[in-house]
């Protein structure tokens, strides 16, 4: 039995994607089916997390304050993802993929994006395991957290899909307390 979660403002009054929460959930993450969406993205490759998580996040900024082809500023929103595809080894670069949610109003037509290394994703459905925590999030948070969603799954039983994985991150840098994070895993579906 699933129940519908609608506009989520876990963050103060910006638009959050739309989810449904599972009923069964573990007992320290979430079980949530995102329903399919548009989100601005942009892709850096790189060592460095936090790096390539500034780099993205100016680009994207640009695109909402007007760097598009209607010029129209863009409502912020949370979360800011970055889907992490990690390198073949630990001297291999990553492949960072640093994304806003584009606001309900603009979802049907996203305005298309001036920079040539920022582009409209469609994102289909897709269910993932969600860790939450506090904080101000740094590589080595997200990794540790990373590892106690993996470790949670693993003693459930529960199916997943080692990489490509996820950070979300719901608050400005300049609020100080109640901050949220998360790291999502995404379900393993049957062949």
């Amino acid at each position: 039995m699933l129940k519908a979660v609608g506009q989520a403002l876990f963050s103060t009054g910006l638009q959050n994607p739309k989810f449904t929460a599972e009923e069964k959930q573990g007992e320290d993450y979430e079980v949530r089916t995102h329903h399919p969406s548009k989100w601005v993205s942009t892709t850096l490759s790189g060592m460095q997390w936090d790096a390539a998580m500034n780099t993205g996040f100016r680009r994207l900024f640009n695109y909402i304050q007007g760097n598009n082809s209607n010029k129209v500023k863009v409502e912020m929103t949370a979360p800011v993802s970055c889907r992490v595809d990690p390198g073949a080894g630990p001297a291999c670069e990553s492949q960072f993929t640093v994304s806003f949610y584009i606001p309900e109003e603009h979802q049907e037509n996203p305005p298309e994006p001036s920079d040539p290394d920022v582009f409209v994703e469609h994102r289909k459905e897709f269910t993932a395991y969600v860790r939450t925590y506090g904080g101000f999030s740094n590589e080595k948070m997200k990794r540790e957290e990373l590892l106690k969603l993996l470790e949670s799954l693993q003693r459930d039983g529960v199916q997943y899909v080692d990489k490509p994985f996820y950070a979300a991150g719901y608050d400005s840098p300049f609020k100080l307390t109640n901050r949220r994070n998360e790291v999502w895993v995404l379900k393993k579906e049957p062949e």
